[in-house]
């Protein structure tokens, strides 16, 4: 028993909850035989002509009750309660292994198999935790304890009902690989309809535009066909099983009588008595056991998803140790790094982005920009070489320590559906009203927000779906002048602005330089001219660096870059 539970995906409580739930329910099924020993128990009085008082019969009866009773009410209460507590611990324990995880686990896994296995996934272990799991333990105590008494008081009997049944879970044990597998595509199967559903929902404006209703809604009824019939294939690959073992069970029922008519001498009142006594343990126990099939069925199901959670709870997490930075120049060591093996994004880098400077990065689109950002803030870990802040190599800085000296803007904005005030407090949690509303105004929020109905108590709606693309983003550049961290991080953050709010914004920036580091990335290359430091990149490597006047004479990609962004800022439809 110890053994399984160490292998399920269960919190510490939950596994302790377990045992306490499995004993619950062994003492449920003892309380079950109650009824069956006082019959027994009467009828061997009654036939040895022992004189008992009522008061006596109706003691035993009585006692045997309120035995029954509590063991009944702790089997039900164990179990349930367990269930519930474990169910909130799960979730909860998931949840904060996921904040511990690096951003690169997230690019590599769909937010729906995330969601399906905090939600879904969980609410089937509850179920099983529930139904299945503590009645399985308990039985399988509960059958140990029942057959060593029936052997022991007449070997030939007890074997003769026990021996079925054992064979019924030899059959179900080997039928494990069949049920895991069948149930495990199925698994594989919802995941991906999850994510085809997630992805219509998410992208309903992109398809209606471009004509492809029709297109996916059938794609997406083709899938649930799909997974229907899986699903049925599923379900046969584990009732078969279970109904062949089921019928197997019907066995003990024969063998009983036959064993019986061998081993009794039936003008003996008392070996009637026992034959009866066997023959009613051969009717009850093929029933118990039929459930038992079904929960071990239940929790073969369950198998794939147990896998899940505690592959999940095996990813890696950021190691480090906290560190309190003094000083926040930025340097980069020949650093590599690959989002795929053998594929170099970042190839041999090397910088220095120094405190109370501006350093931009420019190139062409895929040239590795927006992941040297990634890399300097952690939300990444290099492959090779090393970044330092503060002379400290990164990769020895616990997050914590370190996302609490950086302020990050990145070009995809998220927001809550949660009033403005809230969305902005969240660059510092501890913050008043007036210090976030102070951010708002360095981020040019200001105008909007006194539009809105209810202005900084405004709830957005779901990633700010109520505001334009330009307001999403100077609340997410709000929230970073609010956590007035030395190292601000900023990723085309005029990418959704129109000029004369970017230009407003430039003019707050300005404001922030003091005595931090800033690096930033912008394809509007005029707004990166006054940088300390310009670094042009192309193709996972460093082309140049320097200022803008020396790149000009320097770098043939800068000039190039220029000359389109000219282009582009002359053009006109």
């Amino acid at each position: 028993m110890k053994k399984q539970i160490k292998k399920s995906a269960l919190t510490k409580s939950g596994k302790k909850g377990l045992v306490v739930a499995s004993i619950g329910s062994f003492l449920s099924n003892l309380a079950h035989l109650a009824p069956i020993f006082i019959v027994m128990f009467f009828a061997q009085q009654i036939i040895l002509k022992t004189d008992l008082s009522i008061p006596l019969y109706l003691g035993i009866i009585a006692g045997a009750g309120i035995v029954m009773y509590i063991f009944i009410d702790i089997g039900y209460d164990k179990t349930y309660n367990e269930t519930y507590k474990e169910a909130v611990a799960l979730r909860i324990d998931i949840a904060n292994k996921l904040k511990e995880l690096p951003l690169s686990y997230f690019s590599t896994h769909d937010v729906a198999d995330l969601s399906q296995t905090v939600m879904q996934d969980v609410l089937d272990i509850g179920h099983a935790l529930s139904h299945a799991i503590p009645q399985m333990f308990g039985a399988i105590a509960f059958s140990i304890l029942v057959a060593t008494g029936m052997i022991a008081f007449n070997p030939i009997m007890g074997l003769a009902i026990f021996t079925p049944i054992a064979l019924s879970f030899v059959f179900l044990a080997l039928s494990k690989g069949s049920q895991t597998r069948a149930s495990k595509k199925y698994f594989d199967v919802l995941r991906e309809n999850a994510d085809a559903f997630q992805q219509a929902i998410e992208m309903h404006q992109e398809i209606k535009a471009f004509g492809q209703k029709e297109s996916v809604q059938k794609d997406i009824n083709k899938k649930i066909d799909h997974s229907e019939k899986i699903h049925i294939k599923s379900e046969l690959a584990q009732a078969v099983p279970v109904i062949l073992a089921n019928i197997m069970l019907k066995f003990s029922l024969g063998a009983c009588i036959f064993a019986g008519i061998q081993v009794f001498d039936f003008s003996q009142p008392l070996h009637l008595l026992y034959f009866l006594g066997y023959l009613m343990a051969s009717v009850a126990l093929p029933d118990a056991f039929a459930t038992l099939h079904e929960n071990i069925a239940e929790i073969l199901y369950m198998d794939a998803r147990l896998k899940r959670i505690a592959e999940l709870r095996s990813v890696e997490t950021q190691a480090g140790e906290p560190y309190d930075l003094k000083s926040f120049d930025v340097e980069f060591k020949g650093v590599e790094f690959s989002y795929k093996d053998g594929v170099k994004v970042i190839d041999g880098i090397s910088f220095t982005a120094k405190q109370n400077t501006v350093t931009a990065f420019v190139g062409p689109s895929g040239c590795g920009k927006t992941t040297v950002l990634r890399l300097m803030s952690r939300l990444y870990d290099y492959d090779s070489g090393e970044i330092t802040i503060d002379g400290k190599d990164i990769k020895t800085i616990d997050a914590d320590s370190l996302f609490d000296k950086i302020s990050i803007v990145f070009q995809d904005v998220m927001l809550f559906n949660t009033s403005v005030l809230e969305n902005i407090r969240l660059g510092n949690r501890s913050a008043a009203d007036e210090e976030v509303k102070k951010a708002a105004e360095l981020a040019n929020c200001t105008e909007f927000i006194e539009k809105l109905p209810e202005k900084y108590d405004t709830f957005i709606g779901e990633n700010g779906a109520k505001l334009s693309g330009g307001e999403r983003q100077r609340i997410s550049i709000a929230r970073a002048f609010l956590k007035n961290a030395p190292i601000i991080i900023l990723d085309e953050i005029s990418a959704s602005l129109d000029v004369e709010n970017e230009m407003a914004i430039q003019g707050s920036l300005n404001k922030l330089l003091e005595n931090r580091t800033v690096v930033i990335i912008s394809h509007r290359l005029k707004s990166v001219e006054n940088a300390d430091k310009i670094i042009v990149m192309n193709e996972g490597k460093i082309d140049a660096k320097g200022s803008h006047d020396e790149l000009l004479k320097s770098s043939e990609l800068y000039r190039t870059l220029i000359e389109k962004s000219q282009a582009t800022e002359k053009f006109a439809y």
